[in-house]
């Protein structure tokens, strides 16, 4: 009826008045549509991988459903907002307008600061056009972005967001905490013991003879709270082990040294299921096959042969079925929410499954497993991202009606 009445008008209006029912239609559908702030970058070493997995994401959301708002955060904490950031940030490999504060959209140093004009509530408002958006989807790697910070960032501020909460976030991002979590829900994990720097710097002797003493060699040396194989180093001799730790160290306060095991690398999708008491859904298990000594930063992501993804990984039923069982368990033990991909070893020496750690915001590249994992178990993408969102709002809707206050 509304277009009949616009061609009715006046030939030399006519056109007119057709644009401004196209524009009318256009902004009423924009208008039904959730907006999706994607959260990218961030203050960590995975900064450069978190641009890639937000520009999948952003390419994967359902245009038909979300209105995505890309918002980027730079090394310095300094949050920015807009497409043509997120375009300018991959075309550069960082976060552009570092150094223009005009376009800051919120900065940690004002934090606290009264005179500032940037106020909590113009995070979350634009004064002209109601909420900036609906639910957050962090699409951001580890330390200060994966490890409960950001988390209780959202939460403060009353966001929904996709993912697991603060708790389970910064659970799964230590390994050393999350192996002990492990262990108590009677998983196997590889020997190891775990140094501070403090006591590092205090004594590296008793350390490097505990390592001897206890493990052997080789041995992984690993910063406790990063992602991505940063700053882990294979250690096969006595020699090697102070420069190793030092360089974990640069990464991380704690850092771990496990035993290397002889295994197959295999990882497990799971996911919140959208269905009240449900199970959570547990994907085909997947096999890494590095084609470097170990699957490290440079054969994830340097190297475009580094390692080999085989879905479903070649094993048997009942390792299978162990796996699926060991990594549900494991989501569960650690109060996951949203989504996790669980690392588990198959140890070929004893056939036995030893968790490794687990990521509570995966890889979301061209190259990552766990949207692989998923599409191979019957969610495609696009249905994947759609999945997440729903869960992110719903978790909001329950907390919302939680008393905040308390009286007589």
């Amino acid at each position: 009826m509304l277009l009949s009445c616009a061609i009715a008008v006046e030939p030399e209006t006519k056109y007119i008045c057709c644009f401004t029912l196209i524009n009318l239609v256009i902004a009423m559908e924009q208008l039904d549509k959730i907006r999706v702030a994607v959260l990218y970058g961030g203050r960590s070493a995975e900064h450069e991988i978190s641009l890639q997995s937000a520009a999948n994401v952003i390419q994967y959301l359902d245009q038909s459903r979300f209105e995505v708002v890309p918002i980027g955060i730079d090394k310095q904490g300094r949050w920015f907002l807009g497409k043509d950031v997120f375009a300018n940030s991959l075309k550069h490999n960082a976060v552009s307008r570092l150094n223009n504060h005009s376009d800051t959209w919120f900065a940690p140093e004002w934090i606290g600061n009264p005179s500032e004009r940037q106020q909590i509530k113009d995070l979350i408002i634009n004064p002209s056009n109601g909420p900036r958006f609906d639910v957050v989807f962090p699409v951001v790697h580890g330390t200060l972005c994966e490890d409960g910070t950001l988390q209780g960032l959202l939460e403060i501020a009353g966001l929904p967001y996709v993912g697991c909460g603060v708790l389970s976030s910064s659970m799964g991002m230590d390994k050393d905490v999350s192996k002990r979590l492990a262990m108590n829900a009677g998983v196997n994990v590889a020997p190891y013991i775990t140094i501070k720097y403090e006591q590092w710097k205090h004594d590296h002797h008793y350390f490097t003879q505990q390592v001897t003493e206890k493990l052997s060699y080789p041995v992984f040396i690993k910063p406790a709270n990063t992602g991505s194989s940063i700053g882990i180093t294979k250690v096969k001799r006595l020699e090697q082990l102070p420069a190793a730790i030092d360089e974990a160290f640069r990464f991380d306060t704690k850092v771990l040294i496990e035993k290397a095991l002889d295994i197959s690398e295999l990882e497990v999708a799971v996911l919140e299921s959208l269905e009240s008491n449900a199970d959570p859904i547990v994907s085909v298990v997947g096999e890494i096959k590095p084609r470097h000594e170990f699957y490290s930063y440079d054969a994830k992501y340097l190297d475009e042969n580094g390692a080999e993804l085989l879905i479903p990984a070649p094993i048997s039923h009942s390792i299978r079925e162990q796996a699926q069982v060991i990594a549900k368990k494991l989501f569960l033990a650690l109060e996951c929410e949203g989504m996790a991909r669980v690392d588990l070893f198959l140890n070929k020496e004893d056939q036995k499954i030893y968790f490794n750690e687990i990521n509570t915001i995966p890889g979301f590249t061209q190259i990552s497993m766990y949207p692989k994992l998923m599409e191979a178990s019957g969610t495609p993408y696009p249905d994947l991202l759609t999945h997440l969102v729903q869960l992110a709002m719903k978790r909001h809707q329950n907390k919302n009606r939680l008393i905040r206050n308390y009286t007589d």
